[in-house]
């Protein structure tokens, strides 16, 4: 059925199923991101006090990476059962997960209080987010997209995108209040931690929301299920999932680069308080929502691969100044290279969900969808802060920064352009 052909009664099932995922996105990137934003500021002398503060500083991003690699993982199994026994049972588990790591972390004793057991349980539940997150993107994205009007999926795929930039905001908000509210001693002895418990307050909700949501009906429809989806998906679309994974190097390099490098940055090496970084970055991650929204829609339109990589190129130029402009340490000229870094990378992020979704059939879809990400995810932002402070640390300067995410933006732009159009194409 087309658009105007659905009933409004699927259309209204659309709309609550993609808040839903939005909401549940939200919530998830808000218990990752926390992670990051702590790791730039406070691991280092809470589980790693016995190393310099360089070699803290890496040991900290490395955690953050670690994350990273178990999303694999959780992509594979969770896209494995969400493509035989249903997507809406995955993202309940992949809310669970994300939960049970954030607020352990949030409870965890600091090295000082039970030596190297502390990093290695933080390690521990740092890989229980990341096999939640990695299950939780392609069945939101398939959740949404599977629901939506032919001719919408892009924009209703676009609300599990827009849960990207809202968990940035939340978490940095949450950590702008914290950090105002007491002392730097105060907060790098205990407080910490409230972000982490404060998620187990959102898990409860975005439990509640998904629980009361329909499954995919493309999936109910389908006949036959797969089984085994992964070896499927590989053995059929293996250079599907190796194009789409490398048009996200980038993309994912560089939001990470942003969103947790840049916080430790920022604020050791041009001297801008935490706050004052924390608050630009609320400011860049509006930006970057309403960009979104505005790109996804306009995927519908005109094509998701002539929006995406227009969007890639310009990225890529933006990419190359973001740290020159940056190290003139003006707080005006810094927030203009957040936003405008932010704003250019959601013309990818935008279409992004339904293009990904529309490039699997049905069988192996959150497989597909799945790896690809999580393997993008991998080579991009899960080793790119780790890399970053190697750089500067070796150089000190920025341009080795600068170069290298230079390079990671020309290889999505080069893997965007080998991808086909997708908006047209039948579910």
């Amino acid at each position: 059925m087309t658009s105007s052909t659905q009933p409004k009664s699927m259309n209204q099932e659309a709309k609550r199923v993609a808040v839903a995922s939005a909401i549940g996105t939200t919530i998830e990137w808000y218990d990752f991101f926390i992670y990051g934003t702590a790791a730039a500021l406070v691991f280092a002398p809470q589980f790693f006090p016995q190393v310099s503060e360089l070699t803290g500083t890496l040991a900290s991003f490395a955690t953050f990476a670690i994350g990273f690699i178990a999303r694999p993982l959780g992509g594979i199994v969770m896209g494995h059962f969400g493509d035989r026994i249903g997507r809406k049972s995955m993202l309940v588990w992949s809310l669970m997960l994300m939960g049970i790591g954030t607020v352990v972390i949030g409870l965890l004793p600091t090295y000082a209080q039970i030596g190297v057991w502390a990093p290695i349980l933080l390690v521990l539940m740092r890989c229980v987010q990341g096999f939640g997150l990695g299950g939780e993107w392609g069945g939101a994205v398939l959740m949404s997209v599977e629901h939506a009007p032919d001719k919408r999926r892009g924009f209703f795929g676009g609300f599990v995108a827009f849960g990207l930039p809202t968990g940035i905001v939340l978490s940095n908000l949450v950590f702008l209040i914290v950090t105002s509210l007491v002392t730097p001693s105060e907060f790098t002895d205990w407080a910490w931690r409230v972000p982490f418990l404060f998620g187990a307050l959102l898990v409860v909700v975005g439990l509640f929301i998904r629980l009361r949501i329909a499954e995919s009906p493309v999936f109910e429809r389908l006949e036959q299920h797969r089984r085994v989806p992964i070896v499927d998906v590989l053995r059929t679309d293996l250079r599907k999932v190796l194009l789409a994974a490398g048009s996200y190097v980038g993309m994912s390099g560089i939001g990470y680069i942003v969103i947790v490098y840049f916080v430790s940055y920022a604020n050791r090496q041009l001297g801008i308080p935490t706050p004052t970084v924390l608050t630009m970055l609320i400011f860049a991650s509006v930006a970057f929502a309403i960009g979104v929204v505005f790109f996804a829609r306009l995927s519908d339109r005109i094509g998701r691969r002539k929006v995406m990589v227009w969007g890639c190129a310009a990225h890529a130029v933006w990419a190359l100044i973001f740290f020159p402009l940056a190290d003139t340490k003006s707080i005006p000229l810094i927030a203009i290279d957040l936003i405008m870094i932010l704003a250019l990378q959601s013309a990818y992020i935008g279409p992004q969900p339904a293009m990904f979704a529309e490039l699997f059939s049905t069988g192996m879809r959150y497989s597909g969808a799945s790896l690809s990400l999580t393997l993008g995810t991998i080579l991009g932002g899960a080793v790119t802060p780790l890399i970053a402070t190697a750089l500067y640390g070796a150089t000190g300067s920025s341009w080795s920064i600068a170069a290298y995410v230079f390079l990671i933006s020309l290889i999505t732009l080069g893997c965007q352009l080998a991808l086909k159009e997708t908006y047209e194409k039948a579910l």
